[in-house]
């Protein structure tokens, strides 16, 4: 993402940012950075139609022009990379009224300008930093195939995206028969590899994960290395010491996910932001396990603990997804925020936003988005948060009901 212009003021978090999206990867930090009741101004194709004055015929016609809604829906498809953001049209011109309804698609190296509702708070400023960090790309190319079945994935530090799937029907190994089963075999690896090739970048070379049942990511490997040698590849040479081989359960995208959680591979990807993400959650669950009272989840006992001071310095984590940001009701938004920005400046501690569409994300959804490790053990905050809500109800229950004379009709 590239930042055209930027107009925010530091004390209020009043003003605008112009971004242009160059590649997939940045749609997504769009879908983070556009929230309901937010102004968005991007290039739109409306069909306007006319009344010809006097005989009352009609006609249509489709009309570019610069549109600024109010948002009020997201929609994003993660594995095409496409953003719909629907709203109320903010401001009128001569082909649309105030106030009708538009959808805004969001294209690459189509520029797009922000202007925040309730300013830009510690977390947009956050997201829009990523969004426009170069060294924020892909961590990661991946292959999870089995014979005549290969997925082929980028791992981003935000998302898993599936590029491209190759199926390919080889015929079963038979005695006195199995020449036909290694050139269809073969066949499928030149294709694979060709695939792979066009998704991946060879100039910066990344780790490539090959992961399969059996030995097939062990054949794919050496097939890789036998043609780089054979055609004097010298950019998928550079590539070689880069590929991983992992054993997976099948050669599905589901499998994926093992792979990733599995010791041998997170070693080897131990610089990647997603590797750092699993083995914080790692940590938290063993200590869930030993039940120290250093592990907590959920929102109430989460907060229970920050307003204790527990997540601070000395090894306190918050970990937070990002799905918590994106809620519609802006109080919501606005309590998440000031925990993260409670957490980071006053005690001190360490704050990690996890991507939903992480696996590390969706094991962090199991336990209500947001979790804890603490730099102290705490005992009871459950029951505390229950006492909360408990106390809450009953004061309500106290409270005296509204005076007729009081209601305005």
């Amino acid at each position: 993402m590239r930042l055209i212009k930027q107009n925010i003021e530091k004390r209020d978090g009043s003003g605008t940012a112009t971004l242009l999206p160059e590649e997939p990867e940045d749609m997504w930090h769009a879908f983070n950075l556009i929230r309901p009741n937010d102004r968005l101004r991007a290039s739109a194709i409306r069909r306007v139609v006319a009344e010809t004055s006097g005989t009352g015929s009609t006609t249509s016609q489709r009309v570019h022009m610069n549109l600024c809604i109010r948002v009020t829906s997201i929609d994003f498809d993660a594995a095409s990379s496409q953003l719909h953001v629907s709203g109320r049209v903010a401001e009128e011109n001569k082909h649309v009224k105030m106030g009708s309804f538009h959808t805004l698609d969001l294209e690459l190296q189509r520029n797009f300008t922000i202007e925040k509702a309730e300013g830009w708070d510690s977390i947009a400023l956050e997201i829009l930093k990523e969004a426009i960090d170069p060294a924020k790309r892909v961590e990661v190319y991946a292959c999870v195939m089995q014979e005549g079945l290969a997925n082929v994935c980028l791992i981003t530090e935000h998302q898993t995206i599936l590029r491209q799937r190759v199926e390919m029907s080889l015929p079963k190994k038979r005695a006195g028969r199995s020449g036909d089963h290694e050139k269809a075999l073969q066949k499928f690896f030149h294709t694979t590899l060709e695939t792979i090739l066009r998704h991946i970048d060879l100039a910066s070379p990344k780790p490539l994960l090959i992961a399969s049942p059996g030995f097939t990511a062990t054949a794919f490997q050496s097939y890789i290395k036998s043609t780089a040698i054979s055609t004097a590849n010298k950019p998928l040479q550079a590539l070689l010491p880069f590929i991983i081989v992992a054993h997976s359960a099948s050669g599905h995208l589901h499998s994926l996910t093992e792979v990733l959680a599995s010791p041998g591979v997170l070693v080897k990807l131990s610089n990647t932001k997603y590797a750092r993400e699993t083995a914080l959650m790692d940590k938290f669950y063993e200590l869930l396990r030993k039940d120290d009272g250093r592990a907590w989840y959920g929102p109430r006992e989460v907060e229970k603990a920050v307003e204790k001071g527990a997540v601070g310095r000395g090894g306190g984590v918050l970990l937070i997804s990002n799905a918590l940001f994106r809620s519609q009701d802006v109080s919501t938004r606005r309590r998440w925020v000031r925990l993260v920005d409670q957490v980071r400046d006053a005690e001190g501690g360490e704050v990690r936003v996890f991507s939903s569409e992480h696996e590390s994300g969706k094991r962090l959804e199991g336990l209500g988005n947001i979790a804890a490790i603490l730099t102290f053990p705490l005992e009871d905050l459950d029951d505390e948060a229950a006492e909360g809500e408990n106390g809450q109800g009953d004061l309500d229950e106290l409270a005296p009901p509204p005076q007729q004379e009081d209601i305005e009709i």
